[in-house]
């Protein structure tokens, strides 16, 4: 399937990853609806500062993931659908579950049961490593068991499985990708990468952090968007669950290490106990098995092992080392 061609809705497009991908297709021709949160203040999140170009070509409809007859009028007219509106934050999952079940499996209910409604050509459904939980083989292949070690990441799990149930029980066109940790400008400083980074730009050499032990298969946005793109555009992918990683498991210790190699600082770590997750919560290890990717959708990763994480921490740095960019952070707080 060729996107140019197509109208594209993507939800969640005010986001980290659905702002890059947004930008990227646009870059490609494509015709693409942006389904962001509304919000009084007419806020397109990321978008806002997107290119100019890029923001003029944008047709954007403000709603709610949670609101089944808004999310259908979204649809209307559109080919393709890349669903990326989510709750994301494992910390306010324990905070405040009841609103990751809303939003996460009833919201991806109300996209899907739209899209078979109405016809929709391809639904790419995003899912996330954190359903995997603890690595009980690695690396981590899409047979590998679901384990909802937080709220967040059972309503994903739920979420993944009522997208594949639609396929299942009426043959809707849909792909799950499964990105592990994307990581790149954009981010939320609730998550490790940013949080290292915001504070070491803000001046602080005693850094607080949760566990150092737990490993991550980091991947570079770049790559993740690419993911998104490819598996849309695979006939192949259709009824599939692909891994979207780099297939290369780091400590949240050594990545710590390497980003202040990279800024050329020497910190001390503190460990800060609200960041840290309950015991049994806590995924110790995530690496990726991305070879089903390469064969259904021909993707690999550009940024790849400890050369490519290396330098994808230093093209994030970069970012938020630019004072416009860092004062959009508050790095001597903790959001969850």
């Amino acid at each position: 399937m060729e996107l140019k061609n197509r109208k594209i809705l993507v939800t969640g497009a005010d986001g980290f990853i659905g702002s890059h991908l947004i930008e990227e297709l646009v870059r490609r021709g494509c015709d693409v609806r942006a389904f962001v949160l509304y919000n009084s203040f007419n806020s397109w999140g990321w978008l806002d500062h997107s290119e100019v170009e890029i923001r003029k070509s944008l047709d954007v409809f403000s709603g709610d993931i949670r609101d089944p007859h808004g999310i259908k009028e979204a649809m209307k007219g559109c080919d393709v659908v890349l669903h990326l509106a989510a709750l994301i934050a494992i910390p306010y999952s324990y905070h405040s579950p009841d609103t990751y079940v809303d939003t996460n499996v009833k919201g991806t209910l109300n996209v899907i049961q739209a899209a078979r409604e109405l016809g929709v050509e391809k639904v790419v459904h995003t899912s996330t490593s954190e359903v995997y939980g603890t690595a009980r083989f690695v690396p981590i292949t899409e047979e590998h068991p679901l384990q909802g070690q937080s709220p967040y990441s059972a309503s994903k799990i739920g979420a993944d499985h009522i997208a594949m149930s639609f396929h299942t029980s009426f043959g809707t066109p849909v792909s799950i990708i499964r990105p592990f940790n994307t990581y790149g400008p954009r981010q939320s400083a609730r998550a490790v990468i940013p949080t290292i980074i915001s504070q070491i730009a803000s001046g602080s050499r005693k850094i607080k952090l949760g566990s150092l032990h737990p490993t991550r298969d980091f991947n570079y946005i770049n790559d993740t968007v690419e993911g998104f793109i490819a598996i849309a555009e695979s006939d192949r992918s259709v009824g599939e669950v692909i891994n979207v990683g780099s297939n290369f498991e780091v400590s949240i210790g050594d990545t710590v290490r390497t980003i202040a190699d990279i800024m050329d600082v020497s910190i001390e770590i503190e460990t800060d106990d609200v960041r840290l997750r309950p015991e049994r919560s806590e995924v110790e290890r995530l690496w990726a098995d991305n070879r089903k990717a390469l064969e259904v959708t021909g993707w690999q990763p550009s940024y790849a092992g400890l050369s490519g994480l290396r330098r994808g921490l230093t093209e994030t740095v970069d970012w938020f080392c630019k004072p416009e960019n860092l004062r959009r952070y508050k790095a001597d707080r903790y959001n969850i």
